[in-house]
């Protein structure tokens, strides 16, 4: 039994990460277009940036509301011996994935329909799991809040990146640097008359 439970996790958690990750993608496409109505609505208003947090806000207090507060007080009314407290706690730690399993629905014995409650409570937490990642994933896309990136590029700052240091060295300057005073080299031989024309300066091209 524990070997067959390892070798389900080794499979089950990657493939169910893959189905939550294509919902995800379906998902972000409302999404987006929400995104797209406030910037038409409020973008004479506001930067860039206070729409996307506002849109944010606005999708994790509904995810919020819809996932955890309402499911809570479910919980509290279906369950025998939960309070709010203890739903809000349940709904919390599940869709956060810390799962310690201290708090396990439709366990009562005399649960009425208890097949039922415990297919539909797996449903919700497949559901309640997608929505998280949505909301994890519109907040990764703001480039002001996605500390990943950042720390990435104190890292390069701090070590350097073999690659770009190798060719550096080798050309003496970046590629940008290079190609940027080559063309101002040009430009400034461009605009440079030739001795041999006579022609005046306010007819010259």
């Amino acid at each position: 039994g524990k070997v067959f439970c390892m070798i389900y996790a080794m499979f089950g958690i990657p493939l169910t990460l893959v189905l939550l990750s294509a919902l995800v993608e379906r998902l972000m496409i409302p999404s987006t277009v929400f995104l797209q109505f406030l910037n038409s609505r409020l973008g004479h208003l506001y930067q860039p940036f206070n729409i996307r947090v506002l849109h944010l806000a606005l999708i994790t207090s509904g995810l919020v509301a819809l996932f955890i507060l309402l499911p809570a007080a479910l919980f509290a009314a279906l369950e025998p011996e939960w309070d709010y407290l203890d739903s809000l706690y349940y709904c919390f730690i599940s869709l956060t994935t810390v799962g310690l399993g201290d708090y396990i629905p439709g366990d009562y014995p005399n649960q009425p329909y208890r097949p039922l409650y415990k297919v539909a409570t797996t449903g919700y937490l497949l559901i309640g799991l997608t929505f998280m990642m949505l909301a994890l994933t519109i907040f990764c896309e703001i480039p002001e809040l996605n500390l990943g990136s950042l720390f990435l590029m104190r890292a390069d700052e701090i070590t350097g990146d073999p690659e770009k240091m190798r060719l550096q060295a080798a050309g003496g300057a970046p590629i940008g640097a290079k190609y940027t005073e080559q063309n101002r080299f040009q430009e400034s031989k461009d605009n440079t008359p030739s001795p041999d024309d006579m022609t005046p300066v306010h007819a010259r091209p």
